[in-house]
């Protein structure tokens, strides 16, 4: 369960001007929101007497199911669980679930119809199904009463909706979070600038492979790192044009991203990569878990993701071998044929949705959102994002300072629990301000102007919500199918007519019936 949080822009005109913003990734460290105030929790409803007006009542168990993006993870009796549940009265046991089997892993849940207290999920066909179904609380109506969650940003509960209801607390995102991770070390060995087009990030990756980054003498390096989650695959298209998701045909209709010919191109050039070399040979399969070893390991040097974990690689690194700056360089995305674009988060990633099988009553509902709610105060964003103060970070001139080098049993007591987190309410205190993290935050500021619009992200379509994960498989085989040389040009146009019949052409005038009806 690796940390993949930062914190939501407090701006609210950014927020709606990227109000259908769409994405899923994953983060370490701590983050923001919209929110300004710090005022305590209403009085907890697990805190009642029971007849004498002083005695505390029994500890509410609470069963939590959320992902892993680590193996090394924190045990039951963690010295910060045991810190979260004394300072939320809760009894907890946390389900780790690695990130690349996470999506079968709810499937498997909700169709066994016994569900954790809470589970982070996204909007997929089967959670929107049985949310439809009843099988978890609406929490929309009861955010206005917790001091915290009150705060929570309109546009980005409108996005995280269901027919205009939410399911779910939202966990707060950056919008303009994606960014290139280089090795710092290769770029000064090989003279190399960063790239600013998409042909100067192709030769970034080619001398990586090719002209002995590492300075070893061996054939032992290559571009850049991917795995089975297609998180860099999505980002890579929108440079080259394609839509985020879904984008306009020119005539004011709606078509999906992989029936145009800018995914095409990309797909072209994903398949140069993998043919000359420049991408991992195992990729469709590499588990995401070990997703930053190759870069911390010296074999890759580029990583398409999220802005701040370039943070993440230089920590290993430094810890390894020490240097005066950092390992990592971290930049906006390259300009393609189209301009400069970017993909953004719709302002969160995934939500925590609490299941009506584990919580019977409203009572029992208001209890859970106590604790929800109580995870934004700043003393819970600052334990479950970075440990315990002297222990796994210390206070300097007001920002948070990691220890270095620290045991690998010490980094599990907290590894990845801001996986809960939602970064709704008040701002908890930010990483000291290394060179590494002013150009983590520069690029975030900086995308905010370049990112690119999902106008179908609100929208709830019933065809998905019934065949969703089936048109979605389609066509993600057969762009890896593709990207690997195993079918040609005919083979994806096969693949795509294959989509349309399964159900694609009458999810494509669904998706543009709600559209319009949207609009007026």
């Amino acid at each position: 369960m690796k940390q993949k949080a930062t914190g939501l822009k407090k701006s609210l005109a950014l927020l709606v001007l990227s109000s259908v913003m769409a994405i899923s990734a994953c983060s370490n460290g701590n983050g923001g929101s919209n929110g300004q105030s710090e005022s305590a929790p209403p009085q907890s409803t697990n805190a009642n007497s029971e007849g004498n007006g002083n005695a505390k009542e029994e500890p509410f168990k609470i069963s939590i199911m959320m992902q892993s993006f680590d193996t090394n993870l924190p045990k039951a009796d963690s010295p910060v669980i045991k810190k979260l549940e004394e300072y939320t009265n809760t009894d907890l046991d946390i389900q780790f679930v690695p990130n690349s089997s996470y999506p079968d892993k709810v499937n498997i849940t909700l169709a066994s119809g016994q569900l954790p207290t809470i589970m982070v999920v996204d909007k997929s066909p089967s959670f929107i199904s049985s949310a439809r179904a009843g099988a978890f609380w609406e929490v929309g109506p009861y955010l206005k009463d917790y001091p915290n969650l009150s705060q929570a940003n309109d546009i980005v509960l409108n996005n995280s909706s269901i027919d205009g209801k939410n399911y779910g607390v939202y966990r707060g995102r950056v919008l303009g979070r994606m960014g290139v991770t280089l090795n710092q070390v290769w770029m000064e060995n090989l003279g190399l600038q960063p790239p600013k087009t998409i042909d100067e990030f192709y030769n970034v990756l080619k001398a990586f492979k090719e002209n002995d980054p590492d300075q070893n003498g061996k054939d032992d390096t290559y571009g850049v790192v991917i795995t089975k989650y297609a998180g860099p695959w999505d980002i890579m298209q929108v440079w080259f044009g394609a839509p985020n998701g879904w984008g306009d045909d020119g005539s004011g209709n709606l078509v999906p991203t992989h029936m145009t010919p800018e995914y095409r191109e990309a797909l072209q050039f994903f398949r140069k990569l993998y043919e000359e070399g420049l991408v991992n040979e195992d990729f469709a399969v590499m588990d995401s878990a070990v997703w930053n070893d190759p870069f911390v390991n010296g074999k890759a040097g580029a990583f398409v993701d999220v802005a701040d974990n370039a943070r993440r690689l230089n920590s290993p690194m430094q810890e390894k071998a020490p240097r005066d700056s950092s390992y990592t360089n971290v930049y906006q995305a390259p300009v393609g044929p189209k301009g400069h674009r970017d993909m953004p988060t719709t302002g969160y990633a995934g939500m925590l949705a609490i299941s009506k099988s584990a919580v019977k009553t409203e009572e029992e509902l208001k209890k859970v959102l106590t604790f929800i709610d109580r995870l934004s105060d700043v003393e819970m964003q600052d334990l479950l994002g970075y440990g315990m103060e002297g222990v796994h970070y210390d206070m300097v001139d007001g920002y948070i300072a990691p220890k270095e080098n620290l045991d690998a049993s010490l980094i599990q007591q907290y590894n990845g629990l801001n996986q809960m987190l939602t970064f709704i309410g008040p701002v908890g205190a930010t990483l000291e301000q290394t060179d590494i993290n002013k150009m983590i935050a520069e690029v975030q500021a900086a995308n905010e102007s370049i990112v690119v619009a999902n106008p179908a992200q609100p929208l709830v379509s019933e065809v998905y919500a019934q065949k969703g994960q089936q048109l979605d498989n389609i066509i993600a085989d057969a762009r890896i199918q593709y990207i690997v040389g195993q079918i040609d040009d005919a083979g994806l146009d096969k693949a795509i007519e294959l989509w349309k019949t399964t159900g694609g052409n009458d999810y494509i005038a669904e998706i543009n019936k709600l559209h319009k009806e949207s609009q007026q």
